[in-house]
């Protein structure tokens, strides 16, 4: 498949959600699955399209409730896997998948289901897994539906960010750049994030054998600087995969640089 950027398209998810996606570069297909507050223009697809195009067809998406998408009620996760299930048939049938974050959880989770993929890198799913990190709070949904249904969706950010360990001098801070009004615009989808990842975000080993069946080779990339929670989860989620392979990133976070994800999923992929 051979494309440059292309206007809208969307897919029509099960319950009939329109997911909107596009299409950048040359070669064959990566779609890329956001994280939380992100969505193709602002996030990993928009990261890392420079660095890919040239090598693949890469295709982002917005997560239903952001950007172009819709969001049909009520939600669950497996309306997620639906949503990519539909992005995947689109642009198919043979794609790459790249996942970042709660993304790479809702990823991992399709290609436990046996949704096919080509091949799977994901990166950083944020996973507690042991006693590194205190437990995140499992009524975090809750708390984040009653701070959007108060208007107050800055306050819905901050709780995510301060649960994620943003430092309080930035947070203080981040009302005042321009990203602010993009975060607020989706901080109701911040509950699809936690709905996603709390189950394995309670200090608890993952459940045994739980990506038993995921067929795809996949690579796990965990970053060299990043908490050693993180690292833990990642290295626990790929001892799990019949396929997988821990990759850590020398000098990297839970932000992804282009310049050193990039090349490594050209590696994988190509």
């Amino acid at each position: 498949m051979s494309t440059t950027t292309t206007a809208t398209r969307f897919a029509v998810s099960a319950d009939g959600t329109r997911i909107a996606y596009d299409l950048t570069g040359t070669g064959p297909v990566l779609v890329i699955v956001e994280g939380a507050l992100c969505h193709r223009g602002m996030g990993a697809a928009k990261t890392l399209t420079p660095a890919l195009r040239d090598h693949f067809t890469v295709v982002g998406y917005d997560r239903r409730g952001r950007g172009e998408s819709s969001d049909t009620q009520p939600y669950a996760v497996q309306r997620e896997v639906e949503d990519l299930v539909a992005v995947l048939d689109a642009v198919g049938p043979d794609a790459f998948v790249f996942a970042a974050s709660s993304g790479a959880a809702l990823a991992l989770e399709a290609a436990r289901q046996g949704v096919p993929m080509r091949r799977l890198a994901v990166y950083e799913a944020p996973f507690i897994v042991d006693d590194t990190h205190a437990p995140n709070a499992p009524d975090l949904p809750e708390q984040i539906e009653r701070l959007v249904a108060a208007d107050d969706r800055g306050g819905a950010v901050k709780l995510f960010m301060r649960t994620v360990g943003v430092p309080a001098p930035m947070l203080a801070l981040m009302p005042l750049f321009p990203v602010w009004k993009g975060l607020k615009a989706v901080a109701h989808t911040l509950v699809h994030d936690f709905r996603i990842v709390l189950p394995f975000e309670q200090g608890e080993p993952l459940p045994v054998g739980h990506y038993g069946s995921v067929a795809a080779e996949t690579i796990v990339i965990a970053g060299g600087k990043s908490p050693a929670y993180l690292q833990n989860a990642q290295a626990a989620i790929a001892d799990q995969l019949p396929h997988g392979r821990l990759l850590t990133l020398k000098g990297q976070t839970h932000m992804i640089k282009a310049k050193v994800t990039g090349p490594e999923l050209v590696r994988f992929f190509v």
